[in-house]
């Protein structure tokens, strides 16, 4: 039928009008056959547009009116629609929501009657009345139509608003429990002997025993067995297990109408590796003993559905006592740290974003810090222990564990995102969590969700809100009511008990509650700004702590910086206002002695946390630190003076390279950590050397200045050795250096050599002179003849010592030897001395190779300390820092001469150019360059833990664990940092043995 032109203007207009995107398509729907009665009746129109897809739902109209047996249904289902408001809102939502229930519809066309009953009883259905509906299914074909009948008036009542989305998750999971139960039957009725030899109870877990599941979603179970009668307990079990699996295949299997959903039995004890079925002796023992903390939170939602309900009691009644007993348990706190980390590696990074239930914001992290402060405080307060998450947060509020506006604030969140999820599944019933990029698909979901003005706009800003009300939440739900406990501001409001507040610090890792809760007072109680601003900060900051491996540091040093600093206006407005700041801060603070040390000597420097014009946590290049220093010296009165400026500087600087080093290890919530743990060592050991070398510069021209004024009577020279000269120092090594001098012209020999030594006494003891800064100690025993040799020389007596003299050892120190402070033009000629020893144009003869391995074999025999393991000692153990830096030193002494790219000082570059040369294969040279960069880590870290320097594995437990964060392995995992790193040792060793001993 053909429209007349103004006819069909007036139409397409009022299609478009009532919501339809394609109304040349819906035009000629509404022109078939099958409405021919109604085309014009507006009601229907109306009732079109109020769907969240009048596309689909006339389509899907439709196609119903079409698979009618003739034209008396045909006729009966158009005046119904028509005729009765219950029934046209609750088909025409469906269809307009749900392709695939009018896909349904389509092949079971009688099944649109399930919605025209609308008595009180039909609005809320339980258990007893799904099992009704399911009653006449005989076999799994039929069981999957009757579900989806009864599917069919759930998701009416919740496109229509009858019901919440509470109501509809609770609705879902009673239509879950009465098809278990129905799908057991059907498999007890196929297998009646084995029905008849035993006890089978069905316990739901996950959403559906929190009475709260999803459209599509696994439906996760745990299965009880026993014996009947005087049956044996293993014929017993195996029955019991037949049938369990049956049952799970008739809801999982695919049909040609197609699956009820998964049923997943994987949160049993020993998960998919252990029995289906266990006695209720055999789960109460593996409980006891063996289970783990995130299996005790799952059983917070255990719940007998189907089977011997009796049984099903049993269970619950035996297990419920051990999950409120759960956070008494020794690993509990590591176990919660480990959980609390948020798991989205798994996630594409291209769904990260669009996850309604693991993506940050979504919401596993309800459910989750529901959970876990049920776990907290549920042993004490039997209010807590409600399986639904709604339920739990509405009485965690009522009883001061959760503020109430925060409470409000989840629960609204909770059931938007839980609304998204819903429609997002019920479109095609399938089991996703992904917001849909399509437009056409928000538009639906704005639409269905109440959103109709601009959809797509709307619920992106919608969800956005919410996700970001959790994720802001999601932490301070666990901290903000311990503030109001201590700065008890509010009078009438609930708040924890001190016990309870001492119970929640245990769980989150203080192990001085009493002594948090204490800091807690003296930071947040009071009407001031001050305390306003901290009872903001707060609960973010503890849970930053709390993510440590010392929350208690972490929380007392905040408090002793910011007792220093509180009356500074720009510092609470610096944490409070700069993203990154706080969390830097508290990262810092919590992860071991030195940073917060070196803090606590200068609080001024937490502005280097900041994004704004502290210079951030860049380190600086040595020309400015040379330039801060020297300026600094000039404006001293003197060399006393001069130094203490220099040391301040080196105290700073060492400050932000820690602080630096620290939130690459931990990364940051906007800044994940760095995945190149090469690229933090050579950080940490360039930024230190550049350090130290400004900072002799600064003392030596501090010396001359007050002894000599500009000119020195000799040309000096200081040349940094080992680490320091290889740009690899750590936070705790001394400056190995060399001194040379050159006497100015008319200068005597004895004259310019005692002003060589008075710079050097000078300079040593300036540098080491007690104070606020830490000390750098200067060590020279790298000199020609050791400790026995003058301390300064000059470079005609350098040049006449190892033409003649030099051993095979002091040509291998000078592999590390450069330029750091002085005369430049000095410093060039020495280099240029020592290069043809270094790097002999013909390599070592056979006779210095044996003398360079006799000499490690020693080191390795001798200087080991007493009761040391060797296997974990970073610097002198097997495949430690000496193994590879000996091999590398070989392979440049012996080929430097033919190869220049070995002409260098650092041992990394050394390492990559013998690669490139073919001195040794790609894959030694990785798992050699992976071993250094451990054990070079190792060794900051136990510096960055301990406040002092170390080259083994801390014994204190703590300590360790805060290694092993620095180093990358979340609470508990210690064992596993160690045998990462013996694993790399024991490589390393292996190709240092075949290289440096055997084909270098």
């Amino acid at each position: 039928m053909t429209s007349a032109p103004g006819r069909r203007s007036s139409i397409f207009t009022r299609l478009l009008r009532h919501g339809f995107t394609d109304p040349s398509a819906a035009e000629r729907l509404l022109d078939s056959p099958e409405l021919a009665t109604v085309r014009n009746d507006p009601v229907l129109l109306d009732a079109l547009g109020g769907t969240a897809d009048p596309d689909l739902a006339l389509h899907g109209l439709v196609r119903l009116l079409e698979a009618q047996d003739g034209a008396t249904d045909r006729q009966e289902l158009l005046d119904t629609v028509i005729a009765a408001k219950p029934l046209r809102d609750r088909l025409l939502g469906v269809l307009g929501a749900s392709a695939a229930l009018a896909e349904h519809l389509a092949r079971h066309p009688r099944d649109w009657q399930a919605l025209v009953t609308y008595e009180p009883r039909d609005l809320h259905p339980g258990v007893e009345e799904f099992e009704r509906g399911l009653a006449d299914a005989a076999d799994p074909v039929a069981l999957r139509v009757s579900y989806r009948r009864c599917l069919l008036s759930i998701a009416a009542r919740d496109v229509c608003g009858t019901v919440d989305v509470a109501q509809t998750a609770a609705e879902l999971a009673d239509l879950a429990t009465a098809t278990l139960r129905a799908a057991l039957a059907l498999a007890a009725a196929d297998a009646p002997e084995d029905a008849a030899m035993c006890r089978l109870a069905v316990v739901a877990m996950g959403k559906c025993g929190g009475h709260e599941l999803n459209y599509v979603s696994d439906v996760d179970v745990i299965f009880v067995g026993e014996a009947a009668g005087d049956a044996e307990e293993d014929k017993a079990l195996r029955a019991a297990t037949r049938l369990a699996s049956h049952m799970m295949r008739i809801c999982s299997e695919t049909t040609v109408e197609g699956s009820i959903w998964p049923v997943d039995a994987n949160l049993r004890p020993e998960g998919r590796n252990g029995p289906l079925v266990r006695t209720l002796a055999s789960h109460l023992a593996y409980y006891q003993r063996w289970a783990k903390t995130w299996e005790f939170q799952a059983l917070l939602k255990a719940r007998p559905v189907a089977g011997d309900l009796a049984l099903g009691q049993e269970y619950t009644a035996a297990l419920r006592p051990l999950v409120w007993q759960a956070a008494e348990r020794e690993n509990f706190v590591a176990d919660v740290q480990e959980m609390r980390r948020r798991v989205v590696a798994n996630i594409p990074a291209a769904e990260v974003d669009r996850q309604l239930k693991l993506g940050p914001g979504g919401l596993r992290d309800v459910e989750f810090a529901v959970q876990l402060l049920q776990l907290v405080h549920g042993r004490a307060d039997a209010s807590l222990r409600s399986g639904t998450t709604l339920d739990a947060l509405k009485a965690l509020a009522a009883g001061g564990y959760v503020g109430r506006a925060d409470a409000a604030q989840l629960d609204e969140a909770y059931r938007f995102l839980r609304s998204l999820e819903h429609r997002i599944q019920l479109h095609r019933l399938r089991r996703t969590h992904l917001v849909p990029e399509d437009e056409a698909d928000l538009r639906r979901l704005g639409r269905s969700l109440g959103l109709r003005t601009d959809p797509v706009a709307e619920l992106t800003r919608e969800w956005r809100r919410h996700t970001t009300v959790v994720r802001r939440l999601h932490e301070k739900l666990f901290y903000r009511p311990l503030l109001d406990a201590v700065a008890a501001l509010a009078p009438g409001e609930a708040r924890l008990s001190a016990e309870a507040a001492r119970e929640r610090m245990v769980a989150l890792g203080y192990a001085d509650p009493a002594a948090a809760l204490r800091h807690l007072e003296a930071l947040a109680s009071g009407v001031t700004r001050k305390a306003a601003i901290q009872r903001t900060l707060l609960p973010v900051l503890l849970g930053w702590f709390a993510d440590s491996a010392d929350p208690d540091a972490g929380l007392l040093n905040f408090r002793k910086v910011s007792d220093a600093l509180g009356k500074t206006p720009w510092y609470l407005r610096l944490l409070r206002d700069e993203g990154a700041a706080a969390e830097n801060l508290a990262r810092v603070l919590s992860a071991g002695r030195l940073a917060p040390d070196l803090l606590m000597r200068a609080p001024e420097a937490v502005a280097l946390l900041g994004d704004g014009d502290g210079g951030g946590l860049t380190p600086r290049s040595r020309a400015s630190l040379e330039q801060e220093i020297l300026a600094a010296v000039r404006r001293a009165d003197n060399a006393v003076q001069g130094v203490t400026a220099a040391r301040g500087v080196r105290r700073r600087e060492l400050f932000r390279t820690a602080a630096a080093d620290i939130v690459g290890s931990y990364g940051t919530e906007s800044q994940p950590a760095e995945a190149d743990q090469g690229a933090l060592v050579d950080l940490v050991g360039g930024a230190v050397s550049d350090l130290t070398a400004a900072t002799l510069a600064g003392t030596l021209r501090a010396v001359v200045r007050e002894g000599w004024g500009d000119t020195l009577p000799t040309r000096f020279a200081i040349i940094g050795m080992g680490r320091f000269g290889g740009h690899e120092l750590g936070y705790g090594s001394d400056a190995d250096v060399l001194f040379v001098h050159e006497p100015r012209e008319g200068v005597g020999e004895r004259e310019a050599s005692e002003a060589a030594n008075k710079v050097v006494a000078e300079m040593r003891r300036l540098l080491q002179v007690p104070s606020a800064d830490p000390p750098l100690l200067i060590d020279a025993d790298l000199r020609p003849e050791g400790k026995s040799g003058p301390l300064v020389r000059t470079l005609a007596s350098y040049e006449a010592y190892y033409r003649r003299w030099a051993l095979v050892w002091e040509r291998h120190a000078l592999l590390r030897a450069e330029p750091v402070a002085g005369d430049e033009d000095l410093g060039r000629r020495f280099v240029e001395l020592i290069d043809p020893l270094r790097y002999p144009a013909g390599g070592l003869d056979e006779d210095a190779v044996r003398e360079i391995r006799r000499l490690k074999a020693r080191m390795e025999a001798e200087r080991l300390p007493r009761g040391a393991d060797p296997k974990l000692h970073a610097k002198l153990g097997p495949g430690g820092l000496s193994d590879v830096e000996w091999t590398v030193q070989l392979a440049q002494l012996r080929h430097a001469g033919e190869v220049p790219g070995l002409r260098t000082t650092r041992t990394r570059e050394a390492l990559a150019a013998a690669r490139e040369a073919g001195l040794m294969s790609d894959e030694d040279a990785a798992h050699l360059d992976e071993a250094w960069v451990l054990a070079t880590r190792v060794r900051n870290a136990v510096m960055l833990v301990r406040g002092r320097a170390g080259d083994t594995f801390p014994t204190v437990p703590r300590e360790l664990a805060a290694v092993g964060r620095y180093l990358g392995y979340g609470p508990g995992h210690a064992g596993d940092m160690l045998d990462a790193y013996r694993r790399t040792a024991r490589r390393a060793r292996g190709i240092v043995e075949e290289l440096f001993y055997g084909g270098l």
